[in-house]
């Protein structure tokens, strides 16, 4: 595995299927055994993976982390000696989190993160996550979020993971779009690379935020899909994308150059001020 400051991140944007997670987890274990094979470093997996975003399945079928279910990409993550970073839906004493784990190539969870910035269609299905965390890694710091969490109106928590010293962001995601949204469309337009950019730009860190495909059958935005286009902005603001699907899944491998960890502190303060209009905006 590569232990240098670049590494290769393969963004897996599978089909995920409401209510199936036997199908979307053998369709992540074809994503990983593929991203492997082309030298990838650490997978990233979208959203609650296993039941799909705010499926009503999650009532009765969420299931705690450490469990069967991150337990079968922890094995995946061994046998294959990669890393992994995957959503799950978890429950815990009784109430069910949106969850995201970033596992080692020794299959161990060595991040677990819960979805803080919830749409208010989530809060009958999730509880708001309490704890943010970054983890040293032998790439260099990592800080995981969730989806919503990169909305202009949460990038708190971003600035955060980034203040505390994550030289990397990796965020899965479950982008929606209306149901008429074609691939002649740009389906999010500024709604996602305007808030990745600003983290990445401002920090100098590549942001990643990987989503699923597929259409929503189910729960309140049953009707609306999933049409990929998963997003990586590099620490100088080069962004890449992965493709445009309703229906397959596809893998985007991007090479990121980690982030140096300059600063520390109220250094970060200063380096914003030294940005146009005293701001981290462009």
């Amino acid at each position: 595995m590569n232990r240098g400051k670049n590494i290769r991140i393969a963004m897996a944007q599978i089909l995920v299927e409401g209510g199936e997670p036997e199908r979307n987890m053998q369709r992540a274990e074809k994503m990983i055994i593929e991203a492997v094979k082309d030298r990838c470093d650490i997978v990233l997996l979208p959203e609650t993976m296993d039941l799909a975003w705010t499926h009503p399945s999650c009532m009765e079928e969420a299931v705690p982390i450490p469990g069967s279910r991150s337990e079968f990409f922890c094995e995946l993550a061994k046998q294959y000696c990669v890393w992994i970073c995957v959503g799950l839906t978890e429950l815990s004493d009784g109430k069910r989190y949106n969850t995201a784990i970033l596992i080692n190539d020794l299959g161990e969870i060595v991040l677990k993160y819960r979805k803080v910035n919830l749409l208010e269609v989530e809060f009958p299905y999730y509880e708001v996550g309490q704890q943010l965390t970054v983890v040293d890694t032998p790439f260099g710091k990592i800080g995981v979020n969730i989806c919503a969490d990169n909305y202009m109106d949460g990038l708190c928590l971003g600035h955060s993971l980034a203040r505390m010293g994550a030289q990397l962001i990796i965020s899965p995601s479950s982008w929606t779009v209306d149901h008429f949204v074609t691939e002649a469309d740009d389906p999010y337009k500024e709604k996602w690379y305007r808030p990745l950019s600003l983290l990445a730009t401002t920090y100098e860190i590549p942001v990643l935020s990987t989503t699923s495909v597929g259409y929503i059958v189910g729960g309140p935005y049953e009707g609306k899909k999933m049409v990929g286009r998963s997003l990586a902005v590099l620490k100088d603001g080069t962004s890449v994308q992965a493709e445009f699907n309703e229906f397959a899944g596809a893998l985007k491998m991007v090479e990121v150059e980690m982030g140096d960890a300059k600063w520390k502190g109220v250094q970060y303060g200063q380096r914003i001020a030294q940005l146009p209009n005293g701001a981290p905006a462009r």
